[in-house]
C-alpha cells in the first residue's frame, strides 16, 4: 500500500488483495480536502485510458471543465477515460473514495456489455448494479476509508466479487488484454504478429473494448509515465532535452508541442506551476500549496 500524506490531503492507493477482484480493479484511492487546509483550488487531472468510479457524499458537488464545456453534478460518478485534460473544481472541502478499473475492463461488465465505450464523459451514477443491488453505504465507506484504508479496500473487495462473477470475456477483450500487455514496449504496427494475429484485427478488437486506438492509449501511457519522472524530480534535475530522448521525442521542441497540446503549458511553465498538473485519481499525485 502506498500512503501520502500532508498538510494540504490525506491520499491512500491500495491494490485489491482478491486477485479475482485483481483482474478487473488496478486499485482503490483516496483523496480528501480538510476545510482548514488552503491549496490550489483548480488542478487539473491528466488524460487517463482508465475508467473510474467515484464514490461520494450524496450532497458534495463536483465540476469538471474542459475547453469544449463543463460537466457539473453532485454524489458519486463515474469518471469514463479521457483523452482531454479536464480541470477540477477543489475550491471547496470534498473526499473522494475511488474505484479505479484495468483499461478496457468495463468492457465485461454485465451493464456495459456489447455497449459502446464511453469516452470525455462524467456522469451521474444512476442504477449502477455496484451502488443499487449491492447496497453499498456510501457514508459508511468513505468514514471506513477515512480510518483504516485495509479494512475498506477488503469491503469494497467483498462487495465487487459478486458482480465481476457476472463478467464474460470475448475474443476481443482477450486479445485487447494481451495487446495491454505489450503496448508500452512494443512498435504498434509489429504488434499484431506478435499476437499472431493482423493488424487489422488487433486494432479493431481494441479499439471496440477500450473506445481508443493503439497510438492514442500508448500516448496516455507516456503521458503519465513522463509525469511521474517529473514528478520525482526537482527543477534543477530536470534536462528537458534527456527527457525529450528518454521518452522518445524525437527533439524538444517536439516534447513542447506534445505538453502544450495534452496539458495546454510548456515545461518552463510546468517547472514553476507544478501543481497545475495532476493525476490524484490513482496514479501521480503532485498538488501543491
Amino acid at each position: 500500500m502506498s500512503i501520502l500524506s500532508g498538510e494540504d490531503q490525506i491520499h491512500w492507493l491500495q491494490a485489491p488483495a482478491n486477485a479475482s477482484v485483481a483482474k478487473y480493479v488496478q486499485c482503490y484511492w483516496l483523496i480528501e480536502k480538510r476545510p482548514d487546509i488552503h491549496t490550489y483550488s483548480y488542478p487539473k487531472l491528466n488524460p487517463d485510458p482508465a475508467a473510474h468510479l467515484i464514490i461520494s457524499p450524496s450532497d458534495q458537488a463536483y465540476r469538471h471543465d474542459t475547453c469544449s464545456g463543463s460537466t457539473t453534478g453532485a454524489g458519486s460518478h463515474w469518471l469514463y477515460p479521457h483523452q482531454n485534460t479536464f480541470e477540477l473544481d477543489h475550491s471547496q472541502p470534498f473526499i473522494h473514495l475511488g474505484i479505479k478499473f484495468h483499461i478496457g475492463a468495463l468492457y465485461s461488465l454485465p451493464e456495459c456489455s456489447g455497449n459502446t465505450p464511453r469516452l470525455d464523459e462524467v456522469a451521474q451514477i444512476q442504477g449502477t448494479t455496484l451502488l443499487s443491488e449491492r447496497e453499498i453505504n456510501q457514508d459508511v465507506l468513505i468514514a471506513l476509508a477515512r480510518k483504516e484504508a485495509k479494512l475498506c479496500c477488503d469491503q469494497l473487495d467483498a462487495l465487487l466479487m459478486p458482480w465481476f462473477e457476472e463478467c464474460t470475456e470475448d475474443q476481443h477483450s482477450k486479445i485487447t488484454c494481451k495487446a495491454l500487455h505489450q503496448l508500452d514496449d512494443s512498435i504498434i504496427s509489429s504488434l499484431g504478429q506478435q499476437l499472431h494475429c493482423s493488424q487489422r484485427t488487433l486494432e479493431r478488437s481494441f479499439q471496440r473494448v477500450t473506445g481508443l486506438t493503439l497510438k492514442q492509449c500508448q500516448s496516455m501511457n507516456k503521458l503519465e509515465a513522463m509525469l511521474e519522472y517529473l514528478y520525482q524530480r526537482s527543477s534543477a534535475e530536470l534536462d528537458w532535452v534527456e527527457i525529450a530522448l528518454k521518452f522518445g521525442f524525437s527533439d524538444q521542441p517536439h516534447l513542447i508541442r506534445y505538453l502544450k497540446k495534452q496539458l495546454g503549458f510548456t515545461p518552463k511553465t510546468y517547472e514553476k506551476q507544478r501543481g497545475l498538473t495532476i493525476d490524484v485519481y490513482g496514479g501521480v499525485s503532485s498538488i501543491s500549496s
